[in-house]
């Protein structure tokens, strides 16, 4: 969708907003924690209602009714995905739903990675970002050496001050024996894009990469059609795009490398929460993507500034990324996320004291690689149901600790 005025950008938000019924029903709390999981709209919970009130019942393992509509859905849940992700080629690519982001990752780790690398081969995976893109690639170095195989796991260079991948240094980083690339597509604290495009000039056209799409999907557009977003698995938790808790999906190019394949005996999967995906997918299609990622973008810009203005407050990642006066280019922006902390108050402690003020935000070390206790950080991380009265409030209660 287009933008349009900004009465009419104010319109179009106000009646997204009313489609979550959590929201509407608590006026007097802001919801800032969207980056761990998003609410619900209407759709999706009609869906599943709908579902399972009408032809619930376990897919591929019946010839009646119910069982071959609940086989279909899951059909097309896949298909759609491929869509709404821009696949060009949906007949090469597959798509193999999980739990989350984390199975997802293990899923490519365990049942890809480990059976095509020999000794001697390296990886290169994110140390700083989120933890459930590194665990997996560590696990999957484990299980090699079980066997006898000797594999380096080799840290993706960033800058220390932003998060984003340090591209100047990736070119010594990688070498002959780089076989696979596991990269973040949006910061998971910072909420920076880490400009993934850069990877696939640095290692190469025959390196696969995966993708950590958790702050991604259904934030903003993902476009794996796009020759920038050149990658071979995108993995994603349903939970953060507006679908329920234990969804989410690994999609696979499979032009790198042979089909993913995942192990074992398939049981029954998580069939209302892939009803929910396909209408979350189709919500956020009908709404618009780019429309939320501008007005969430818009939102973090507006905290971002006031921020700026408070000596109290350290804005974790690049303040100026997301700057209103900011000259860095759009590829450099945050999307929808702002990590600070108080300088005296532990941010346990600024937590507590917001949820008291009616703000829910993420205190602690927000599943950081690498992070402990000594780094926890407040995580306001919005989306297409927070508004501008929302920051306007929750600066006056910063505001008036600084």
């Amino acid at each position: 969708m287009r933008g349009g005025t900004h009465d009419e950008d104010g319109l179009w938000q106000r009646e997204a907003r009313a489609q979550f019924p959590i929201i509407t029903a608590h006026p007097e709390l802001a919801y800032l924690d969207s980056a761990a999981t998003s609410q619900k709209p209407w759709a999706v919970l009609d869906a599943v209602r709908t579902y399972l009130t009408t032809s619930n019942a376990n897919a591929g393992r019946g010839t009646y009714p119910w069982a071959n509509r609940t086989t279909g859905v899951i059909e097309r849940t896949r298909e759609r995905l491929k869509e709404f992700l821009g696949d060009r080629e949906p007949d090469r690519s597959t798509v193999h739903f999980t739990s989350g982001t984390t199975e997802g990752l293990r899923t490519v780790a365990r049942d890809w990675l480990v059976e095509h690398l020999t000794d001697g081969d390296e990886i290169l995976v994110p140390f700083s970002d989120h933890r459930a893109n590194l665990e997996p690639w560590l696990e999957a170095r484990r299980l090699l050496a079980e066997r006898g195989t000797d594999v380096r796991v080799r840290a993706l260079p960033c800058q220390e001050s932003s998060g984003d991948y340090d591209h100047r240094a990736l070119a010594d980083a990688v070498g002959p024996r780089t076989r696979f690339v596991a990269a973040t597509h949006v910061h998971h604290v910072y909420g920076g894009d880490m400009n993934v495009h850069r990877l696939r000039a640095a290692v190469g056209p025959d390196v696969p990469i995966c993708l950590d799409a958790a702050q991604s999907v259904g934030h903003l557009p993902l476009r794996v059609g796009d020759p920038e977003l050149d990658v071979d698995f995108v993995v994603f938790s349903g939970h953060k795009t507006l679908a329920l808790p234990g969804t989410g999906a690994v999609w696979a190019r499979n032009t790198r490398g042979p089909v993913l394949t995942p192990s074992g005996w398939q049981g029954t999967p998580n069939t209302v929460g892939i009803v929910s995906l396909l209408a979350a997918l189709d919500w956020l299609d009908a709404v618009g993507v780019d429309r939320i990622a501008a007005h969430v973008t818009r939102l973090a810009t507006r905290l971002t500034d006031r921020l700026r203005r408070l000596d109290a407050y350290e804005v974790l990642g690049c303040p100026a990324s997301l700057a209103a006066d900011s000259t860095l280019p759009a590829a450099q922006r945050r999307h929808g996320i702002v990590t600070l902390r108080h300088r005296d108050i532990p941010s346990d402690d600024l937590g507590f004291i917001l949820f008291s003020h009616g703000f829910m935000v993420r205190a602690d070390s927000l599943c950081q690689a690498g992070a402990d206790d000594k780094d926890g950080s407040v995580r306001v991380s919005l989306h297409v149901y927070n508004t501008d009265e929302e920051i306007d409030r929750l600066l006056a209660v910063l505001d008036s600790m600084a």
